[in-house]
């Protein structure tokens, strides 16, 4: 256990942000699983619509820090691919 003030509030500080992190990684998760969902279920334009609603959260995800960039944008480009692949 920490004893010096700085380092307790540090070790708060972790603790907030890993929540907040947490939360952040939830949601993208929630979103790319509704847009391979859509995907599988083989409705492009609700696929479509789920990948629009997606990419802002998968890109903030990766601005902030919870995703890595290259990662966020390689996902994105792949459903991305995957839906204009797709039976009209």
């Amino acid at each position: 256990m920490a004893n010096i003030a700085s380092a307790k509030k540090r070790i708060r500080r972790t603790k907030r942000q890993t929540e907040v992190n947490s939360r952040r990684l939830r949601a993208v998760r929630t979103y790319i699983r509704k847009v391979e969902a859509a995907i599988v279920a083989g409705n492009k334009t609700e696929a479509e619509a789920a990948l629009r609603a997606a990419e802002p959260f998968v890109m903030r995800g990766a601005q902030k820090g919870v995703l890595r960039r290259n990662m966020a944008s390689r996902k994105i480009s792949r459903l991305s691919k995957q839906i204009k692949g797709m039976a009209a």
